[in-house]
């Protein structure tokens, strides 16, 4: 699906809003406000008595993928990766029944699930993942990447 704004400055690619001048933070706040409603909806599941591996699953399975749809093409700046890593954060204080008010720090909420921040580590993958197969392909975007054709 793809649809131009009246303004002509704004892209929406199959729900990533992408900006003419290459910056993603609309995009990336879109899709951690996508992420956190599905996670309110299923709150009571995530916060249960299952098993902490299990639950962290369930959020890297459900949560993640709705929030990371189409992140091979963010272009990430510092304050980007400050907003991706405080809704994974976001998510594992939640998962946990940690409020603010406690005053908990984030490497001990890590800690007590047995994770580490891992989700911009995902993202890079997903990236290299992506310009891999652009280039195992023959077509114009790898010889603009390649520099051979201008664009």
């Amino acid at each position: 699906m793809l649809s131009l704004y009246a303004d002509g400055e704004y892209l929406n690619y199959f729900g990533n809003l992408i900006v003419n001048d290459a910056r993603c933070t609309s995009g990336i706040k879109s899709r951690i406000a996508m992420e956190k409603a599905p996670f309110v909806m299923k709150k009571a599941l995530f916060g249960s008595k299952l098993d902490i591996y299990l639950r962290k699953e369930l959020i890297k399975c459900y949560i993640w993928n709705t929030a990371l749809y189409g992140d091979e093409n963010w272009t990430l700046r510092k304050a980007d990766q400050k907003y991706v890593e405080s809704s994974e954060m976001w998510c594992w204080r939640r998962m946990e029944k940690i409020i603010r008010t406690d005053h908990v720090r984030n490497e001990e909420v890590l800690y007590r699930i047995k994770e580490g921040k891992n989700i911009l580590h995902t993202i890079n993958g997903k990236k290299g993942n992506w310009i891999g197969h652009i280039l195992l392909r023959n077509c114009v975007l790898k010889h603009v990447i390649e520099r051979k054709k201008e664009g």
